[in-house]
């Protein structure tokens, strides 16, 4: 698969879904097989897990955009590093809203099969995010 194909598919499935609350374009654009390398504790696995955590991204920031950074393609595998920002005005991992208006990065890797997305793998900064909602206090600095 293409440089641009697999950049395509990261980049359709990253606006549509996160940003747009499309569900859909999972299907399209998602293998059936699909293989999540960071799930959710005790979540669905496969399409259906990666749609559980749209919805709880979505639901806990309704107004949820994503920047895609920057990507690059190694090994037929492509790295992307992203922004979220969003809004908390919905429950976030059993937290109330904050209200509080945050931005986070992720990185992502993805490699596809047969012109979809067949496996993910990802960090995100929740340490960061969890201290701009106020869930958690940061160390302080020597």
């Amino acid at each position: 698969m293409s440089e641009s194909t697999n950049e395509e598919l990261y980049r359709r499935v990253t606006q549509r879904a996160f940003s747009q609350g499309d569900l859909n374009v999972i299907d399209e654009a998602v293998s059936p097989d699909f293989k999540e390398h960071e799930p959710l504790p005790g979540g669905r696995t496969g399409r259906d897990g990666l749609k559980d955590v749209v919805g709880m991204m979505r639901t806990a920031f309704p107004d949820l955009k994503v920047r895609i950074d920057d990507t690059f393609e190694s090994g037929g595998q492509l790295c992307g590093r992203a922004t979220f920002m969003g809004t908390n005005t919905g429950s976030f991992m059993g937290n109330p809203p904050t209200g509080k208006r945050v931005e986070w990065e992720a990185i992502d890797i993805v490699s596809s099969r047969d012109g979809r997305i067949a496996e993910h793998w990802g960090q995100m900064d929740l340490l960061g995010l969890f201290a701009q909602l106020g869930l958690m206090q940061m160390p302080m600095a020597a």
